[in-house]
């Protein structure tokens, strides 16, 4: 393909570069290759804020693998020229306000089509501006997840155009919130700072998750990190290590087995997403012995505490029925769970979260250690007390710590 030059040309360039210094781009990609490159496919430029400095992060696609390569912004005006005067054949932009669509003839015409981006917010009936429309850009809600991440394509999440398959929205709901919360916890304690951070992700399944925190250290944060995938089912095993080998993912693994068999050591983040009963304790346990900076679980099927509940003669009206007494022994389970972590160091938090595929239940224990010591006695008698209220004689989390 031969160099083109024109003024729509320069023009369009001047837009990519204006949507990209002033915050209103939403989308920004180079496709119908034609350069020497035989793998290569399609390019895309989105903006990252990266150690305080705001850049241009160009995915290159390939057939096979995916490479982000990050660059100033005042030279994204000179890779947009390069890729459009010799190598691509097509763009497609939309800012905050407009969408354009440019396309390169085999003899070097250029073609735009520009129009006002439909999904641009409204006040009382008529269209924002640009600067309006920026301004309500940001504060729209903040995703904590790219749409364009080459894994939620591969894993099903998206198209081959990035948008979210319909059926799947529920699960992009539950990618964002799991990394909203599990960001915070790292800006608590300080993991972005480390030079290699580990990661075990227990019942990793199809490994949604996992792929995800991977790429936000990665990708995000640029933490150098290993992150292994627990799983009992062999087929679901070689399926992510398959998965993250046509990625190219370095740093990701997926072994087979469970909570309760497997040796971990220096563990910084421990996740166990629907651990049934004591599998939760387990894991627990796990997070507490190596030391674990953060601690994310979400319990399931709490059958230990419940035969052993007796019921104070107050409560008995209210708990012979089935359904409460589940409920309740749901809440002492978690709450005994959440104080040993409190006395083993931890400050933990227990509150709502989006349910997973497999099950109904939306709770989720998140612990992220103290930084400072302090005398924990008086939370181990409230442990005592309450196991001596309900009559309860042992409790698995407790009983791995003694």
């Amino acid at each position: 393909m031969s160099n083109v030059t024109s003024l729509e040309l320069n023009d369009f360039i001047h837009q990519c570069v204006s949507a990209l210094t002033d915050n209103t781009l939403q989308r920004l990609v180079f496709s119908k290759y034609r350069g020497e490159d035989k793998e290569l496919t399609r390019i895309a430029v989105r903006t990252i804020e990266l150690k305080g400095q705001r850049l241009a992060s160009c995915l290159y696609e390939y057939r096979t693998n995916h490479i982000t390569k990050n660059t100033e912004l005042v030279d994204a005006g000179t890779l947009c020229q390069q890729w459009l005067g010799k190598d691509f054949q097509s763009a497609h932009l939309i800012t905050n306000e407009w969408e354009v669509q440019l396309s390169i003839s085999k003899k070097g015409k250029v073609l735009i089509n520009k129009y006002r981006n439909k999904n641009t917010p409204k006040i009382s009936g008529k269209e924002v501006n640009a600067d309006d429309s920026a301004m309500l850009h940001n504060r729209a809600k903040k995703r904590f997840v790219e749409q364009n991440r080459p894994y939620l394509r591969e894993l099903g999440i998206t198209d081959a155009n990035g948008e979210i398959i319909p059926s799947m929205s529920r699960k992009w709901k539950q990618i964002n919130k799991f990394i909203e919360v599990l960001s915070r916890a790292i800006d608590n304690t300080g993991l972005a700072e480390k030079n290699e951070v580990h990661i075990a992700d227990f019942g990793s399944g199809k490994a949604y998750l996992t792929f995800a925190v991977h790429d936000y250290f990665t990708e995000k944060l640029q933490v150098n990190t290993q992150v292994t995938g627990v799983e009992l089912r062999h087929g679901l095993v070689d399926l992510c290590n398959q998965t993250a080998k046509k990625l190219a993912l370095p740093g990701i693994k997926f072994e087979q087995g469970d909570v309760q068999h497997f040796k971990a050591q220096g563990i910084n983040i421990m996740i166990a997403l629907h651990a049934c009963d004591i599998a939760t304790d387990y894991a627990l346990h796990m997070g507490i012995q190596t030391g674990a900076e953060i601690i994310m679980c979400s319990p399931c099927c709490h059958k230990q505490i419940r035969p052993q509940m007796k019921s104070p003669a107050m409560l008995a009206p209210l708990l012979q029925h089935g359904i409460h007494m589940g409920q309740e022994a749901e809440m002492v389970t978690d709450g005994l769970r959440a104080l040993l972590l409190e006395a083993h160091g931890y400050d933990t938090q227990v509150f709502e979260f989006i349910s997973l595929e497999h099950t109904s239940k939306n709770k989720m224990i998140l612990a992220q250690k103290r930084k400072q010591p302090r005398d924990n006695s008086a939370i181990l008698q409230q442990v005592a007390d309450i196991k001596a209220f309900y009559g309860i004689k042992e409790q698995c989390l407790e009983s791995l710590l003694a």
